[in-house]
């Protein structure tokens, strides 16, 4: 379970934004001992700058009775009223506001805080008066799964898409689900391996994207060296994308990332590497084209929690080095040793 002081950094990198630090002050000043608290706080702050700025505006379509022409002419109601011989008509426009999808969901973000009982009653307050804010036009939308994947789908930039993600694990974190007796419980997203995995893997990608400068950093596609008698069952062979690559004209990593309690399983009474593990890694070194003067070696990380290894291998020729990253001590020192591993 990574402390919720080091999870404000993991998702600031895995959302590829560099944490801030007066925001990091005013998070750690609230002393938060749930993740849906650090959340909320992060919504909070981020929403504060929205509203400061003005909230992003977008065209919405209105249907209203007008006299003057606007927009396209809605001629079964006009006429159904018969309001033609009355100088109206009904018309369909667009009309630019804040009552944009994104804003609405924000707004229904707030409403379902504002009620969670899981939240301190101060930091309830303190959305609800966020929440009060907002513009009379603002609607706010269902906060629902098929709302996050549609705004999803809008790629939304900067301080928006960030906030997008902020909503969405509050979605999977403040939102009570049932449980096989029918009471409710409340989802820790700590626990979730799939989502942390991912999480773990963009933080560690993001985290060398934005905090050195030798090695261009990237996620590739590595193609298999392989024939066939025919062509078309090269397509059958497996993608090979890896985490995260590291090239330097001098120097290439490929990287890959395992968010496990540990390095090691258990095989009769002695502990043993994670064989798939392996093989994938040493499948990406040896599929990848030679590079003349640029040695290539791999490497992999996992989250430092019962054991903390640092193996070092020669594997077919190329160094292989498996380590873990405790993520359970001062973000300084994880950011040391994250440099320290591509030094």
């Amino acid at each position: 379970m990574i402390p919720i002081h080091n999870l404000y950094y993991l998702l600031c990198y895995a959302w590829n934004r560099l944490p801030e630090p007066g925001e990091w002050q005013q998070v750690a000043a609230g002393g938060f001992h749930r993740p849906l608290e650090l959340l909320t706080q992060l919504l909070l702050l981020g929403t504060r700058r929205l509203l400061l700025k003005g909230l992003p505006l977008g065209y919405a379509e209105r249907e209203a009775e007008l006299t003057e022409l606007r927009g396209r002419v809605l001629l079964a109601p006009t006429i159904g009223r018969d309001l033609l011989r009355r100088g109206r008509a009904v018309c369909a426009y667009d009309e630019l506001g804040p009552d944009t999808p994104f804003n609405a969901l924000l707004a229904g973000a707030l409403d379902v805080l504002g009620r969670t009982r899981r939240l301190p009653a101060p930091l309830r307050q303190e959305v609800r008066r966020l929440r009060s804010r907002f513009p009379a036009e603002v609607q706010a939308a269902p906060f629902t799964r098929p709302q996050l994947r549609a705004l999803r789908r809008r790629r939304l930039p900067g301080a928006e898409g960030f906030l997008l993600n902020v909503c969405e694990l509050i979605y999977r974190t403040a939102l009570p689900e049932p449980d096989a007796a029918g009471r409710t419980r409340f989802h820790d997203f700590r626990r979730d391996e799939g989502l942390m995995a991912q999480l773990f893997e963009r933080f560690v990608r993001n985290f060398y994207r934005l905090e050195q400068r030798r090695y261009r950093v990237s996620s590739e596609t590595i193609g298999w060296q392989a024939e066939a008698e025919r062509t078309e069952d090269l397509a059958l062979l497996p993608s090979m994308i890896t985490d995260t690559s590291l090239e330097a004209p001098d120097r290439k990593i490929i990287l890959d990332t395992k968010y496990y309690a540990t390095a090691f399983k258990a095989h009769y009474d002695r502990q043993r590497l994670i064989a798939p593990h392996l093989y994938q890694l040493y499948a990406y070194l040896q599929n990848q084209p030679p590079v003349a003067g640029r040695p290539l070696e791999g490497l992999l990380l996992y989250p430092a929690a019962t054991h903390e290894a640092d193996l070092r291998y020669t594997l077919g020729g190329f160094p292989v080095r498996v380590v873990t990253l405790d993520l359970n001590q001062p973000w300084p020192r994880i950011a040391a040793a994250l440099l320290a591993l591509v030094a």
